[in-house]
């Protein structure tokens, strides 16, 4: 069997697809499995690193500015899908995929628009709540829809085929044991985990940083493990030193640029701090880790605010829109969740009821199916 992926652009598309790649190549050994990226996407340093190959292809994003600039990009973005389809279509031809799945990022339209006119079988993963711009372009044309939430059906055109499967989930942010993991870590109180992604994001991290002068005036409340970024650790540790806190000294606060250890910081965290990436609000589910969720503005279709607020209307999290946020509203509603177990208990509940854990599999048992039609 012949498995293609098309993916890219962030880790919220990359990693679903290399975690139904991995399971596929562990339930078939024999499968043949092939990526194919943007040029340029980071799809291309963290495919091969998981030890898949990748073919890329010259795609451009469709561009929402306003204006001439925005006009010019789009014209852009219009001449590179014709030749991202075309290229796209060589490729499948050269590789005779039995089906093609495609989860988000700039190649993932033109690869399943090339496929689908090929007639091979194609499935597309939909990670947020509000479906994306390509999910809804190719939602008639592919052979399965393929959804994180159920709320996503009624953003999609009727009578189009669909499925709700969860997201995939790494097998180890489900495994670990909590007390194993608080051991570790030495965690003796409530666990605080605040995060806001690989680069980081600078207003919300000048937030943190007061929020940590906050913390150290009230020392020994609760843990705090904030992992800045990788632009937000070139400034911050010193900003925070400059306020007359010395980090080395302070037991209860920890900084780090990133959280290479999530399965284990997951497992032992009271409450989590965090945007509202469909990858991420997976995971804090699948743990029932109760979450203040600030979602990113500056994203398309303001999507991480969907995904946010279908957590908190489960009951499982709070949203603070950014533009509403300040130091003293972030260690408010902290410490309330920390201070409180039982309300944290219920919210724990509460994601527990809507997690899937088992999405990977859903995802594998799809395809399988499709492709025995």
């Amino acid at each position: 069997m012949r498995f293609m992926f098309a993916c890219g652009g962030t880790g919220g598309h990359i990693n679903p697809a290399l975690a139904v790649a991995k399971l596929v190549k562990e339930k078939k050994k024999s499968a043949e499995i092939i990526f194919v990226g943007a040029r340029g996407g980071m799809e291309e340093r963290l495919v091969p690193a998981a030890g898949f190959e990748i073919k890329t292809i010259e795609s451009r994003p469709i561009s929402r500015k306003s204006g001439f600039s925005g006009i010019a990009a789009n014209i852009d973005a219009i001449k590179h899908l014709f030749s991202a389809e075309r290229d796209a279509k060589k490729l499948i031809r050269e590789f005779s995929p039995d089906i093609v799945m495609g989860t988000g990022g700039y190649a993932c339209y033109p690869v399943l628009a090339a496929a689908a006119r090929l007639g091979i079988p194609t499935v597309v993963h939909e990670s947020n709540a509000y479906p994306g711009l390509a999910t809804r372009r190719l939602a008639k044309r592919v052979t399965r829809v393929l959804l994180n939430f159920e709320v996503s059906r009624k953003r999609l055109p009727k009578r189009v085929s669909c499925a709700v499967v969860g997201n995939p989930v790494r097998g180890d942010i489900l495994m670990y044991d909590r007390e194993t993991a608080r051991r570790e870590l030495g965690v003796t109180k409530p666990l605080l985990v605040s995060f806001w992604g690989s680069l980081g994001a600078r207003e919300m991290n000048k937030a943190i940083a007061e929020m940590i002068r906050i913390e150290s005036e009230n020392p020994g409340e609760f843990f705090h493990i904030h992992a800045t970024g990788k632009f937000g650790y070139e400034w911050m540790p010193d900003t925070i030193e400059k306020m007359g806190i010395e980090l080395k000294k302070q037991s209860f606060i920890t900084l780090r640029e990133y959280i290479d250890d999530m399965p284990r910081v997951l497992a032992a965290a009271d409450v989590v701090m965090c945007r509202g990436g469909a990858g991420t609000l997976s995971e804090v589910s699948a743990r029932g880790v109760p979450a203040i969720i600030v979602p990113s503005p500056n994203v398309t279709d303001n999507h991480q605010f969907k995904n946010a607020s279908e957590l908190a209307a489960s009951g499982g999290a709070i949203v603070i829109e950014e533009k509403d946020v300040t130091p003293q509203i972030l260690y408010e509603r902290a410490k309330e969740l920390l201070s409180d177990e039982d309300k944290r208990e219920q919210m724990s509940q509460n994601l527990f009821k809507n997690a899937i854990l088992d999405g990977t599999e859903r995802i594998y048992d799809e395809m399988m199916r499709i492709m025995i039609k």
